[in-house]
């Protein structure tokens, strides 16, 4: 396991499971695409830059934060559709990634804070 990557543990009786920030950003992404008047996530300019430099997910839109007693936490920068009701997309995001997380983890998110960053015509 890579010492840069937080993981979320779960102890069970014949081991340990641990699931690192990179499944549970892909499970929360997953759970984005078929929500209406949601297009997308808002990246930061230098990414690329960032993701070669060995900073994953650093401005792809969507930051995961494990705490010390595995709270989790969730950023999401997004891009709305124009026209669609910001607020129940942004509600509809909250709880699209709440429950696919639950569903697949066990693990329920303490924050999940969506950010809209952008109006897309489409």
């Amino acid at each position: 396991m890579a010492e840069n990557k937080q993981y979320i543990t779960q102890v069970q009786d014949n081991g340990r499971v641990m699931i690192s920030e990179d499944v549970i950003a892909t499970i929360a992404l997953q759970s984005l695409t078929d929500i209406e008047g949601f297009v997308g996530l808002s990246s930061k300019p230098g990414a690329d830059i960032a993701e070669m430099l060995g900073k994953k997910n650093w401005g792809k839109g969507l930051k995961v934060s494990i705490g010390e007693a595995d709270e989790l936490s969730i950023e999401c920068n997004t891009l709305i559709s124009y026209g669609a009701s910001v607020v129940n997309v942004a509600k509809a995001i909250q709880e699209a990634i709440i429950g696919a997380l639950n569903s697949m983890t066990g693990v329920t998110a303490v924050t999940v804070n969506v950010n809209v960053c952008g109006i897309v015509r489409q």
